[in-house]
């Protein structure tokens, strides 16, 4: 499914978010004060913002990761999420502690964030239509061998046939 999606459709994703992201955060101080509860939108506008914020430090990050050249991506990928996910959280967090509404708002601005980000996603990716023809995609195979590797062919301590393993994709070099 995801074939379909092409990389020059990740900046009209990311600008459509942004765009929605700013519209719905206005929106969210204007009701708030009009319904009478304003720190409510007040912290739907900054949970918003903090969606977009983490949303275009994760693309930031992804890129600077594939720049590097580095084979070890999932690493540096994996700290830096957990690290935006720990401030996002703390802010949440100290907010709520702050005043309960505010950080009610702040937690269902970030939630209202990903579901725009998801719903833009998708658009984008129902855009290219149903696939026509999955032969064309291509396929990851899961009993592939590596031919050059001594220790996938190593005979078995009790003798025998030696035995091929699958390629680990995600396994580093030595």
């Amino acid at each position: 499914m995801f074939a379909h999606f092409a990389l020059p459709d990740l900046g009209t994703v990311a600008r459509r978010t942004t765009t929605a992201a700013l519209v719905l955060a206005v929106a969210a101080v204007v009701a708030g004060f009009s319904l009478g509860n304003w720190l409510l939108g007040l912290g739907g506008a900054i949970g918003i913002g903090l969606g977009a914020l983490n949303f275009h430090m994760a693309g930031a990050a992804v890129i600077k990761v594939s720049a590097s050249g580095s084979e070890n991506t999932k690493r540096p990928i994996a700290m830096n999420t957990l690290f935006r996910m720990g401030v996002v959280t703390v802010i949440a967090f100290g907010l709520f502690f702050l005043s309960a509404p505010l950080g009610f708002g702040v937690l269902g601005g970030v939630a209202l964030f990903q579901i725009m980000l998801l719903a833009n996603v998708a658009r984008a990716m129902t855009k290219f239509g149903p696939m026509t023809n999955p032969a064309d995609l291509p396929v990851i195979d899961a009993d592939a061998v590596e031919s050059d590797d001594a220790a996938a062919s190593t005979p078995p301590a009790g003798g025998g046939t030696p035995t091929t393993r699958p390629t680990d994709p995600f396994r580093r070099s030595a």
